[in-house]
């Protein structure tokens, strides 16, 4: 079974930054990237724990502040030739609330 949580409005999150969320299973980050698109990933690089919410938001990708790797912030899988990945999580939005799926 699963719910959807609400974290936050859309507006709470800055475009092209994201927002962080305590949680049982570790940190999450929210992306908001140019085009409104939200997105939650485990905030951690898979290369050596990073914190990807303090990292540069590109188009649908981040970049981790420590070395640089890419990361899909649809998939949480690091761009070649890196290789790794990091738990991606459901995220909607509905009327300018953005909730987050918790299993």
């Amino acid at each position: 079974m699963s719910e959807w949580q609400k974290i936050c409005a859309v507006s709470d999150i800055p475009q092209l930054g994201s927002r962080v969320v305590k949680h049982p299973q570790g940190d999450i980050a929210i992306f908001r990237n140019s085009e409104d698109d939200i997105f939650a990933l485990h905030d951690k690089c898979p290369h050596k724990g990073g914190p990807l919410s303090q990292g540069i938001v590109h188009d649908k990708t981040v970049t981790c502040p420590l070395h640089s790797w890419n990361i899909s912030l649809e998939s949480g899988e690091a761009q070649a030739p890196d290789v790794g990945c990091t738990r991606s999580f459901s995220v909607k939005v509905d009327a300018g609330e953005v909730y987050l799926q918790v299993k």
